[in-house]
């Protein structure tokens, strides 16, 4: 009994004073045979809070289970207030996944293959069984033929990077048939001030010293025999004809030279937009006037086969037409047709072959005799394929030019007459005029067919020297160093043949 009247537990008496200890913080631990209290509801979020993540269970607990075969899963709860709904296609009270620590990789065993640890984001493999192929792990997303292409990448350049595959005019590999068709027209839309107007100034730099060449020849032989009397006359004739022998080697030679000239300019735009430069007229024409003297020899050299071979048919026909028998005349007319026939497929044959002439003499500054022998031997195993593709694009190039000035031919018939009827000179300006429109439309058809023809066979040269001599390598090479002039100021040139070739 205690001093207050209140019933004490014996033994503790003199304890009262001392405090009580408190109760035990958290959930009451049940005690033995009485099951355990349900877990307390998670506190709610409140107004524009988002409502916590699902906890993992605890150390010793059950993750709730998915329903079994043949039982429906409990209704989606729908979102409380302040709470956003679930996504479409993903249930909204998803049973919280265990979490698992990261993987463990024991050392590599002796001689297995060392894996680093996968990157974030990155799929795992598993290491190769014994006896399947090793693949190395993945890089940085460089494709394969990237990675190709790096290890022809000049000394210096920087890891990762991909030599560009087309960087200019056409792609740094062999060309198909369809690019090789397509290139040539593509230097008139890529570079047309350089292209186009240097084939503009040079046909009517053709068309003027022609014109007025042979109007001023025409004009002094005419007042010649004019003034012939009597025994002059003949003399005057011969000499006549002579002048007009002269006339046409001098607007011939005018001719070949603007045309080599013309011809190297392609040759060098086509190398130069190859990799990806774009150069200006005057640097074209700078370029081209130091080749332009070997080109005009060999533009020479044709034309004087051409005239051998006209001439020798000619011959043929003026004997059969001297023996006199109607006999003879038609044997020489046969045999000139079957001899013409067999110098047109000569001339094709020698033509492929030595079609690579020009571009050799231009870009790898070789006289005439070495740049016959270098094309015979770049065309050697590519005949069929040099040759069908200048033919084909010099049918296509015929057909164009025809279809343009068949319209301008009927006008020049046609209107003449409709102007004035009656031949009196009263429409000679109107006449004129369309006579000098025709002349400017033709000029300007011309320049866009010799740029076109003389853009083809660049095409092919570097073409034939990328599928025989890996040429393409080398203007990779080129193109991913940065290059820069050497002492004199001379840019290197990736078109010079390296020793030996």
């Amino acid at each position: 009994m205690s001093d207050d009247h209140g019933w004490t537990a014996p033994g503790t008496e003199g304890r009262r004073d001392q405090p009580t200890p408190p109760p035990p913080s958290g959930p009451a631990q049940p005690q033995h045979g009485q099951d355990a209290p349900p877990p307390a509801a998670p506190p709610q979020p409140q107004y524009g809070q988002y409502a916590p993540p699902p906890q993992a269970p605890e150390y010793g607990q059950y993750a709730p289970q998915a329903p079994e075969y043949g039982q429906y899963a409990p209704p989606p709860q729908a979102p409380e207030y302040g709470q956003y709904a679930p996504p479409p296609g993903q249930p909204s009270s998803a049973p919280p996944q265990a979490q698992y620590p990261p993987p463990q990789y024991a050392p590599p065993q002796y001689g297995q293959p060392q894996y680093p640890p996968p990157q974030y984001g990155q799929p795992q493999y598993p290491p190769p069984q014994y006896g399947q192929p090793q693949y190395p792990p993945p890089g940085n997303g460089t494709p394969a033929y990237a990675q190709y292409g790096a290890q022809f990448a000049a000394p210096g350049t920087p890891e990762g990077w991909t030599p560009p595959p087309k960087p200019g005019l056409i792609p740094l590999r062999p060309l198909g048939f369809g690019t090789l068709l397509g290139a040539p027209f593509q230097v008139l839309r890529r570079n047309p001030k350089a292209t186009f107007g240097s084939g503009l100034i040079i046909q009517a730099a053709i068309v003027v010293v022609t014109v007025l060449f042979f109007a001023g020849l025409a004009a002094f032989v005419l007042g010649r025999s004019l003034n012939a009397v009597g025994d002059d006359a003949d003399v005057i004739a011969a000499g006549n004809v002579a002048i007009g022998i002269i006339g046409t080697i001098v607007v011939l030679a005018v001719s070949l030279f603007a045309s080599a000239l013309l011809q190297g300019i392609l040759v060098v735009e086509v190398a130069r937009g190859t990799l990806g430069e774009k150069r200006r007229l005057g640097e074209l024409w700078k370029a081209a006037f130091k080749r332009v003297l070997p080109l005009a020899l060999w533009l020479l050299i044709l034309v004087a086969a051409s005239l051998i071979g006209l001439a020798i048919i000619i011959g043929i026909i003026v004997l059969g037409a001297i023996s006199g028998s109607g006999g003879g005349v038609v044997a020489a007319v046969l045999v000139s047709l079957f001899l013409g026939l067999g110098f047109l497929v000569l001339g094709a044959w020698l033509g492929t072959k030595t079609a690579m002439v020009p571009s050799i003499i231009v870009l790898e500054r070789k006289g005439v005799v070495a740049a016959i022998r270098r094309s015979w031997s770049l065309t050697r195993g590519y005949f069929w394929r040099t040759l069908g593709t200048i033919l084909l694009v010099y049918v296509i190039l015929y057909v164009a030019s025809q279809i343009l000035s068949t319209p301008f031919s009927l006008l020049i018939g046609i209107v003449p007459s409709l102007i004035d009827p009656t031949g009196t000179g009263s429409g000679i300006v109107a006449i004129i005029v369309l006579y000098v429109v025709f002349i400017a439309f033709t000029t300007a058809v011309s320049a866009i067919t010799s740029v076109v023809q003389a853009a083809v066979v660049a095409v092919i040269y570097i073409d034939l020297r990328m599928r025989k001599e890996g040429l393409d390598v080398e203007l990779t090479r080129f193109v991913e160093s940065a290059q820069s002039p050497d002492e004199e100021g001379r840019w290197p040139d990736p078109y010079l043949p390296r020793a030996g070739a």
